[in-house]
């Protein structure tokens, strides 16, 4: 009797042992999950980042090198608008880059690489002017690239 007793209570701490492994297995898992996607969705904000500030700083040059060759005023609209479009491709993923990114220098090398990209739109004296400004716009964007693969290399 005593033998069927401690084999009833063996198999019952045995299936308790056992399911206890297998809900830390399972929460480990979710975890590793949650956090790859986390890591998914903060490369995304970065990469769509990124890619809105270059389609908006061509924009803003065929838009600046349009007016500086004298173009007419239906091609001008047509760039303003576009580059109004892609201006307000970038809104999306900066937020979500500032809640997804928790680094504080991705978000300030982002808001710099967003207004030296805005400020195309005031070289309006020269093509000289218009080519500094989008060099600027273009070493603000590598800063940025630069800044959010550091925070991936130390957050990986």
């Amino acid at each position: 009797m005593i033998a069927t007793v401690l084999a009833v209570l063996g198999t019952i701490l045995g299936s308790i042992v056992t399911g206890t492994f297998q809900h830390l297995a399972a929460g480990r898992a979710e975890r590793a999950a949650a956090a790859e996607q986390l890591r998914r969705d903060r490369l995304d904000a970065v990469t769509k980042l990124a890619s809105a500030g270059s389609d908006h700083r061509r924009a803003l040059w065929m838009r600046g090198e349009a007016r500086l060759r004298g173009a007419s005023n239906d091609e001008l609209e047509e760039l303003r608008a576009k580059s109004h479009i892609t201006r307000s491709a970038i809104t999306h993923p900066l937020v979500a880059l500032r809640l997804l990114v928790p680094d504080p220098t991705v978000h300030t090398t982002a808001q710099a690489m967003v207004v030296a990209t805005y400020d195309m739109v005031d070289a309006t004296k020269s093509i000289e002017e218009l080519t500094a400004a989008q060099d600027t716009a273009r070493a603000a964007h590598d800063r940025f690239i630069d800044a959010a693969a550091a925070y991936f290399s130390a957050n990986t």
